[in-house]
């Protein structure tokens, strides 16, 4: 049988290598972890016009080959075989943004450097035209030995001609002609005849990577020690002359891409008699030091008070259809265990949380839509002057963002930060942005202290801002606790990309993506905590004629009678201890428990509305109590997964178990604090 080539994709971060992906795949995708690393990737598969049919690996965006980060890394090492269990690519496909051609070449002449066949991918081409940048595509493939092909990944232009490109066997580009006429060939060529003795794999290619990376030939490589020694004496030896060997090949790229641009690239006039193109008249007022953070504060606060103005619609139909499920169940069957656990056990328990997957849609699709059009980038490059001051980068912003979709996928994303140390304060920290796990608990509370879209969206906007805050004097507090001096000074390199219209098909995608993982967790975590909750509140069974009194009666009550003493100085009583204790497996599971206790203890068969709950809460408990439940939600460590994710990443389970402990105690003393000042001023 023959086998199928396998194909990867090399770019910076936001270069459209996703988007091309999807694109040349039909968005069919697996996505899985590499051995020994938590950095995940996608592979997909497609066939080419001739009828061949190739697998795809979207690997992760990278500045550079030489790392300073976990993804980066992954990048490096999949290139070179270093990831056991992990063919080497047959074709990489280096996926450049037209529109910044100058600083995305270097990375492609590191990849020519390590001898792939090869394919260069001109994306965003459009944007290019718009700003006046004229390319020689066929001038730029004469120069670099490679096929180049322009195209506009989010619109499909071009698709069609790369896919004509690829070629089996593609020839091997030719040598890098850019360290001619220097000692670097030679060197490399001595290095790699000393590692195939060794018998090291793919010499040629390890040895451009150990002379271009100090770190890599220092212990940051899978090689031999033996090797990583010839490596350093041979890298020694080309440094004899003052210039470090990564230097000597920096300057010989930047020279290559200096001399290729003024080449290939023409620029015609800009956008404006001012000479400022439309990213840079916008840069100049959302980067402004002053009207940026009021752009930045009122963008966010649209966001959240969308959340709650478009939301009510769909929202309604999701309750109205759970209700009109309810029932039908209902009234199919008769009264009865078997009743009871399907009405108000797992239709009440996963209605109660699959109503608020409107909410999180929306927050997703916002999230989607300032990162797909730039902004997130400005909002980084903002963040990064007050990060500073706690000992974190603006590297840090973009993976304490993610947490407010998901702690578990943000905790991951931090490995994109280059400093080890940065890193663990980002993960230690990151639980405190305000997951959509807490959305649900959040619309639940915020209407029975105010009411109107505006005012709701005031408070939600409060909670997710008192997470952040918190969270920044956390690192301040722990940032000598992992090792950041106090004069430290972080820094920060992102790649600043055009503004752009927003790619639909991808924000699309990755809403299904979501709605799919939450409806999938709702259909199997949720109910089956929902079906636990149900029966340790339904048995043992109360006495007969004593109905009412069924929750009271419970296991479930038994084990809030115990737990009271520690949750009644919070102003919480059984019922709201043991909401709390569940939802220390999933947050969302609060709301289940809380409809769950109330439809038994009133003996309903209908689903309880969120009014309804509300109703209960305004009879039974105050305003102050209300707020302990905010506050305790804000700041409490309510995610078991995210603390297993949370052990592996930082390769230690002490953190994992430090942040655990030290967040739900401060959870419990914020929400005593919050309960005791409200109840003594009101």
């Amino acid at each position: 049988m023959e086998e199928v080539p396998r194909l990867v994709l090399v770019g910076h971060p936001n270069v459209g290598k996703s988007t091309l992906f999807n694109a040349l795949t039909g968005g069919k995708a697996k996505v899985g972890n590499y051995p020994g690393v938590t950095v995940s990737h996608k592979t997909g598969e497609f066939f080419t016009p001739h009828g061949k049919k190739a697998e795809l690996v979207d690997l992760p965006g990278c500045l550079s080959l030489v790392s300073r980060a976990a993804d980066e890394a992954v990048t490096r090492d999949v290139l070179l075989g270093g990831i056991s269990g992990e063919k080497v690519p047959d074709l990489v496909v280096i996926v450049l943004d037209a529109s910044a051609l100058e600083r995305h070449l270097p990375l492609a002449l590191q990849v020519v450097e390590l001898g792939f066949p090869s394919l260069v991918v001109l994306n965003k081409i459009d944007l290019a035209e718009k700003n006046g940048t004229r390319i020689n595509h066929e001038l730029l493939a004469e120069e670099l030995g490679l096929p180049v092909v322009p195209l506009q990944a989010d619109a499909g232009k071009g698709v069609l001609d790369l896919k004509q490109a690829l070629r089996f066997p593609l020839p091997l580009p030719p040598h890098p002609a850019w360290h001619e006429s220097g000692p670097v060939v030679k060197a490399q060529e001595e290095l790699a005849k000393k590692l195939e003795d060794l018998g090291e794999p793919h010499p040629k290619r390890q040895a451009w990577m150990l002379l271009a990376d100090k770190d890599y030939r220092s212990g940051g490589s899978e090689l031999s020690q033996e090797a990583q020694t010839q490596a350093v004496s041979i890298a020694d030896e080309l440094s004899a002359n003052g210039e470090t060997a990564e230097d000597i090949l920096e300057k010989a790229r930047r020279d290559r891409v200096r001399d290729l641009s003024g080449l290939v690239v023409t620029h015609q006039s800009a956008e404006g008699a001012d000479g400022l193109s439309f990213s840079d008249k916008l840069d100049g007022e959302l980067l402004h030091p002053i009207r940026g953070w009021f752009y930045f504060l009122a963008i966010f606060f649209l966001v959240f008070w969308a959340l709650f103005k478009w939301s009510g619609i769909p929202m309604d139909l999701i309750e109205g259809g759970f209700e009109a499920l309810g029932g039908a169940v209902s009234g199919m069957l008769p009264p009865g265990l078997l009743n009871d656990l399907l009405v108000d056990g797992i239709i009440a328990g996963i209605g109660g949380v699959v109503v608020f997957l409107p909410q999180i849609l929306f927050l997703f699709f916002f999230l989607g839509v300032l990162e797909s059009t730039g902004y997130m980038a400005r909002a980084a490059f903002l963040m990064d002057g007050v990060m500073s001051k706690v000992g974190l980068s603006g590297r840090s912003f973009l993976p304490l963002l993610s947490g407010y979709a998901c702690a578990i996928p943000g905790v991951m994303a931090a490995r994109s930060v280059p400093s080890a140390k940065e890193r663990l304060l980002t993960i230690l920290i990151l639980p405190w942005m305000s997951c959509s796990a807490r959305l649900p608990v959040y619309l639940l509370l915020i209407p029975l202290l105010v009411a109107g879209s505006l005012a709701q969206g005031l408070v939600l906007f409060g909670l997710y801002f008192l997470g952040t805050a918190s969270a920044f004097i956390a690192a301040l507090i722990l940032r000598g606790k992992v090792g950041i001096a106090k004069d430290h000074q972080p820094s920060f390199l992102m790649e600043m990309p055009r503004y752009q219209k927003p790619d639909w098909g991808f924000i699309f995608r990755h809403l299904i993506d979501r709605a799919g993982s939450f409806l999938k967790k709702a259909g199997t975590v949720i109910l089956a905590l929902s079906i636990i909750l149900w029966v340790l509140g339904a048995f043992p069974k109360a006495p007969s004629g004593e109905e009412q009194d069924q929750f009271n009666y419970s296991a479930m009550s038994r084990i809030g009678d115990v737990i009271e003493p520690v949750v009644k100085p919070l102003g919480w009583d059984h019922r709201l201890g043991t909401a709390m204790l569940a939802s220390f497996a999933a947050r969302e599971v609060f709301n289940s428990q809380v409809a769950i206790s109330y439809a038994i203890e009133e003996g309903d068969d209908e689903e309880k509305t969120r009014s309804d709950i509300r109703e209960e809460f305004r009879s039974s408990y105050s305003i102050a109590t209300v707020l302990s439940l905010l506050v305790f939600y804000v700041f409490a460590l309510q995610c078991l997964p995210t603390t297993a994710v949370v052990s592996r990443e930082a390769n230690s389970w002490k953190w994992a178990v430090v942040q655990l402990v030290g967040m739900s105690l401060f959870a419990y003393l914020a929400a005593l604090i919050t309960f005791q000042l409200v109840r003594l001023l009101t």
